[in-house]
């Protein structure tokens, strides 16, 4: 036996929670108290059977106070037994010096239990205090025993203690089993050493432990949640996977949407007899109802009835979530009320799901409905039911709404997170609160809930919106102190910000400022430098950047071809636009929409004709695209030119804005 450098053989006994005293000097029996002794099976039952802790201990207590019985081995294991399963670790620790002082000897099964109380009470550090002292209570180590410490190490994840005991087990001369492996390998995986784990199930082998079922699924759900879905698949294919192995490879394929390889090893399930269980089934519901796919996630759920799997609330949840991503919340509605009568017991995670949908489909009251139901069901609300509600008064403008459910939350004593903060936040720029809204920043700092990127970008995006850029600048200025720094999303606030109010000067230092600090531009950046450059006429910028943009390898999208139509038609480069149209078009780059024809259509009444502007508009018809407001403004102000009633038409513009 090693002891780890910086361990004390010492541990204090405190005093237990639970009072009592037991008395070691044995007592003179007389001839009554013989005849009225206890067998040992008489206070074992009574001490199993008995469920309150406090009586259990009471009368373990008179027992051995008494002349009619002296605890044995296992009275004292039955009662540590029962202190442990419900964590009281000094009442324990006090049984096992009672034990030492009477010279009785702590079995393999006593010992590990005293190590699960410890586990279970989170002092792992403690159970490993006790375990360097296992030779003063006449217990030998054993595999079984370092098991249940190594456990218990891992479970509070004290990865820098569990290879020490691990070689003091391989030099006391024990020979690791394969739960001593299994529990290895969960430790390197849980420290982000797949790798190693690997390279532990080949060990394995060559030590003569084969590894099993746990060992390979351990390995295969690590490899999935990070991402090696395929690498997983492959070790799979070593060993007969159980159904828990399935559901880590299921998930790691939902993860990155693979569907057929979903769909692939369900039925491999079930051509090997493999029942699928609920979570298999969930997870794929889940998976398929974040990406939309309500109506293949109904089927699978036809497919688990006719299996004879019966869904849980996670599986309905998932339902929900799919329906309002698809904008269906009448059909949420009815799935959440047969859920309702069919007395699902619903969890503080189905009403979030169904509060975040309602919210986020604009049921802004029907949402606060549901709180109040959550509540009266004795369900209590948490942070992230209150931010949600929050979000949503955010995202209708109402200051009001938001303010009530922010009160509601800090009187339930519930506290806002930087998430709510956020939104309230939002909500105070959206009413041009700006004063208010950094005044709740600052305060967000005093109650030790730093503000984040997103928070200062809701903050930059108000006062851009409001034309207030001087105050978007500063506040950029301003957010180092607060430990944050601007990403790709604060520059394009900001960009934006600037183009809106003409300040072209500031932009190209912004762009300058972007490129000094290695922030590569997305997207977004390029299509908010591209509508700014046409819309102050900086026309010859345009196709520059565009350049740039796909030397870059930034794929254009709807909005930068419509940009780019939009460019030409303002130069007169008509044909030049209806060749970007119909080349791209047909080539399956990109599908023209509405806002795409309304400013060909634009380009044709303005430096061709308003009949070839007809003609496009009947394809534009023809292809399924229905005209808005905008497109039919365009032609009769087209029409009205002819008629000499208006000079050359100015609403391009305002078409590309409201895109």
């Amino acid at each position: 036996m090693y002891l780890k450098d910086g361990c004390s053989l010492l541990l204090r006994v405190h005093k237990p929670s639970i009072p009592f005293v037991l008395n070691t000097i044995p007592a003179v029996l007389n001839d009554q108290s013989q005849t009225a002794r206890l067998d040992e099976c008489d206070v074992l039952r009574r001490l199993r059977q008995e469920p309150n802790i406090n009586i259990a201990l009471n009368y373990f207590v008179s027992v051995a106070n008494s002349n009619v019985f002296k605890h044995t081995q296992l009275t004292y294991q039955t009662m540590i037994r029962k202190l442990g399963r419900e964590c009281e670790v000094d009442s324990v620790q006090y049984l096992l010096q009672q034990m030492k002082l009477e010279g009785m000897e702590c079995s393999e099964d006593l010992f590990v239990c005293v190590i699960n109380c410890y586990k279970r009470a989170g002092l792992a550090e403690q159970a490993l205090k006790m375990f360097y002292r296992i030779s003063e209570f006449g217990c030998k180590l054993t595999v079984k025993i370092y098991n249940h410490v190594l456990d218990a190490l891992l479970g509070e994840n004290k990865f820098q203690l569990i290879n020490p005991i691990y070689m003091n087990m391989k030099r006391d001369g024990l020979e690791p089993n394969v739960f001593t492996y299994n529990i290895l390998l969960k430790a390197l995986c849980k420290n982000n050493r797949v790798d190693g784990a690997k390279k532990l199930l080949v060990e394995m082998a060559k030590m003569g432990c084969e590894p099993d079922a746990v060992s390979y699924t351990t390995v295969v759900s690590w490899l999935c949640k990070l991402g090696q879905v395929e690498e997983a698949n492959e070790l799979a294919l070593k060993f007969e996977p159980i159904v828990p192995a399935y559901n880590a490879l299921i998930n790691g394929f939902c993860r990155i949407c693979k569907f057929k390889e979903v769909f692939w090893l369900l039925g491999e399930m079930a051509d090997r007899g493999i029942d699928p269980n609920v979570i298999t089934y969930s997870t794929i519901i889940n998976a398929l109802s974040d990406v939309g796919k309500v109506e293949v996630s109904l089927a699978v759920l036809s497919k688990m009835f006719v299996r004879g799997c019966s869904p849980n609330v996670h599986t309905f949840s998932s339902l929900l979530k799919g329906y309002f991503i698809r904008g269906r919340p009448f059909e949420a509605c009815d799935l959440w009320n047969q859920m309702v009568r069919e007395g699902f017991e619903l969890n503080v995670i189905v009403y979030n799901t169904m509060i975040h949908g309602l919210c986020s489909n604009g049921n802004i009251r029907e949402a606060v409905a549901v709180s109040h139901q959550m509540e009266g069901n004795g369900c209590p609300p948490n942070v992230t039911t209150f931010t949600s509600l929050v979000d949503g008064f955010a995202k209708a403008s109402d200051l009001v709404g938001a303010s009530e459910i922010w009160n509601h939350m800090i009187t339930n004593g519930c506290r806002p997170n930087v998430v709510t903060y956020t939104c309230m936040v939002d909500v105070f720029c959206r009413n041009s609160m700006f004063n208010q809204a950094y005044s709740l920043i600052e305060n967000m700092a005093l109650e030790n809930c730093s503000p984040n990127e997103v928070t200062f970008n809701t903050f930059i995006k108000g006062l851009c919106s409001s034309g207030r850029v001087e105050w978007a600048l500063r506040v950029l200025d301003l957010m180092p102190q607060y430990g944050c720094w601007p990403n790709i999303t604060t520059y394009n606030e900001l960009l934006d910000g600037l183009f809106r109010v003409n300040r072209l000067k500031e932009v190209f230092e912004l762009m300058r400022e972007m490129e000094e600090r290695g922030i590569e531009p997305n997207l977004v950046t390029y299509n908010t430098i591209l509508s700014g450059f046409c819309h102050t006429g900086m026309l010859d910028k345009v196709l520059q950047l565009l350049g740039n943009m796909l030397v870059r390898g930034s794929k254009p999208d709807a909005a930068t071809h419509n940009i780019i139509i939009y460019a030409h038609c303002k130069q007169g480069k008509v044909k030049v636009a209806i060749d970007i149209l119909d080349r791209t078009s047909a080539g399956g780059e990109w599908h023209p929409d509405v806002i795409s024809y309304s400013c060909l259509l634009w380009g044709l009444c303005n430096w061709v004709g308003v009949d070839e502007a007809t003609m496009y508009l009947n394809k534009m018809i023809d292809k399924g695209i229905p005209p808005n407001i905008a497109t039919w403004n365009v032609m009769v102000r087209g029409l009205f030119r002819i008629l000499g009633h208006l000079g050359p038409v100015h609403i391009l513009d305002d078409i590309m804005h409201n895109q």
